[in-house]
């Protein structure tokens, strides 16, 4: 289409009349060495501590070791075209990763970007990775029960909103179990739940998808992950981007529920960045900060007061041990930073005893002000007989002859056993344990032969949902009264006494 040549004069005029020249001032630095996932930049002298870098192929960076020449920056990317000579520019912000509602339900990566195969995922908003704990005085007690669903944990080693409650043993003794099974059982309350994976199978995480899918759990629920094949800046940044997703809820006043599996990796991970940028190694290898690396994330769990926005952060992190040596640096590290831990042991495990917790060194440090009245009151005793039955039936085996009293005690802590039993993805109602747990420490259970026990408690279970639906539902909100009592020795006496 021809124009007029006096239109496009005059077009061009208004051009030059609008031009203004613009120097934008950006601070660079060259690479002058790569590998392993880390970059020495030669350059950057204002460049702040784990400020964002952003090469010339794309690939963004973190800042770590700030030299008098140099800058070791750990590189957030492995599929990366960087060279030595390469350029490399400031960005003046620190990392981020975005947050929101659209991301339940989602499985994404370190830095927040789906890997579910599900498209992209577009919040509109970001918090940065590393954020300040709340101060003392926003803080305010925890005092509402986190139901977990497992009878043993919450009658014996309750968790509460804004706890943060370790969960420590072996490989393969059923950590991550007790964590998805305490993500069901908040399917219905509300409560949001983010898993992060650090250093696992792609494959392990994609089964863990599947299993809350199939629970109707995912869709309160993100889970982030950074797979074992991924690098060591990723797995080291994971729990801090799931850290930063949980406070965006909780500035809601909502309360969260992150799980953090398992931080041994993230510290090996922290190992290997932390000595390939070449800082001093110290016990078991471990740069001297490792401490403050698990202490600044676990302090951002807390129960906020509400004049400051209330909600809350729970943290579940998990710790590997080598054949149960709970006094190793990071296990010990851990378990110093957090109000409990759940101890799995490895004997209980392959006895067929799940979930297997040691009842003797799991604690609790909220204890029973984060626990159901009823439950409080009905439990009281039963952490001390289950640890006496321990001890007992350890003597017992080298000696035959017994007297009545501990024949009694023995067959007690056998139903107790039993009772607190549990399989794989069946969370239990909170006012049905508080009627199984009444039964079994005053004797409703004694005639009941060990190996019924657990098809007595179904049946109880189904009574109940039917018949005492309304009972449940006043243990649930926190009342215990004399008539709750009757009511629940009514329902117990209804049950049948031969088996």
């Amino acid at each position: 289409m021809s124009k007029n040549p006096a239109e496009i004069s005059n077009v061009i005029k208004q051009q030059i009349k609008n031009y203004k020249s613009r120097i934008e001032m950006m601070e660079t630095g060259t690479v002058i060495l790569v590998g392993d996932g880390i970059a020495r930049v030669y350059g950057l002298r204002a460049c702040m501590a784990s400020e964002l870098l952003e090469f010339e192929d794309g690939t963004f960076g973190l800042a770590q070791n700030l030299e008098d020449e140099s800058v070791s920056v750990a590189l957030l990317s492995d599929d990366n075209n960087i060279h030595e000579g390469s350029l490399v520019r400031r960005t003046g912000r620190v990392l981020s990763v975005p947050v929101g509602e659209e991301l339940l339900g989602r499985v994404v990566d370190a830095l927040g970007q789906p890997i579910d195969g599900r498209g992209p995922i577009d919040t509109g908003k970001s918090l940065p990775v590393e954020a300040e704990a709340p101060g003392i005085i926003e803080r305010q007690g925890v005092s509402v029960p986190l139901q977990t669903g497992i009878k043993a944990i919450d009658s014996m080693i309750p968790i509460g909103r804004g706890q943060r409650e370790l969960i420590i043993g072996d490989r393969q003794n059923g950590k991550t179990e007790i964590a998805i099974d305490t993500i069901i059982n908040q399917r219905n309350t509300g409560v949001i739940c983010i898993y992060v994976a650090i250093g696992q199978k792609s494959t392990s995480v994609v089964q863990i998808a599947n299993e809350l899918k199939n629970a109707n759990a995912m869709a309160n629920t993100i889970i982030v992950s950074a797979s074992a094949s991924e690098s060591a800046p990723l797995q080291y940044v994971a729990p801090y981007a799931g850290c930063a997703m949980a406070e965006y809820f909780r500035g809601q006043g909502k309360d969260v529920l992150i799980i953090y599996d398992d931080l041994s990796k993230h510290a090996v991970a922290y190992r290997a960045l932390s000595l390939l940028i070449r800082r001093p190694p110290g016990r078991e290898a471990y740069p001297g900060d490792v401490f403050y690396l698990h202490s600044r994330l676990l302090e951002r769990a807390a129960c906020v007061a509400p004049e400051y926005g209330g909600g809350s952060i729970t943290a579940i992190p998990l710790i590997e041990t080598q054949a149960g040596d709970v006094s190793a640096y990071i296990p010990t590290n851990v378990i110093s930073i957090t109000d409990g831990q759940i101890f799995l042991e490895t004997e209980l495990f392959h006895s067929g005893i799940m979930p297997a917790i040691n009842p003797g060194i799991s604690v609790s440090r909220v204890g029973g002000s984060a626990q159901l009245k009823a439950m409080k009151k009905v439990s009281g005793e039963l952490k001390l007989l289950y640890a006496q039955y321990r001890e007992l039936a350890s003597f017992a085996q080298f000696g035959s002859d017994l007297d009545a009293d501990t024949k009694a005690r023995l067959a007690l802590g056998e139903r107790i056993v039993e009772v607190l039993k549990q399989g794989r993805n069946d969370p239990v109602r909170a006012g049905s344990q508080v009627v199984i747990v009444y039964a079994v420490i005053n004797g409703y259970l004694n005639n009941v032969p060990v190996e019924k026990v657990s098809a007595y408690e179904k049946k109880l279970y189904e009574k109940l949902e039917t018949e005492y639906v309304h009972l449940l539902e006043r243990f649930e909100a926190g009342y215990y009264e004399d008539e709750d009592i009757e009511e629940m020795k009514k329902a117990l006496s209804e049950m049948p006494q031969e088996w």
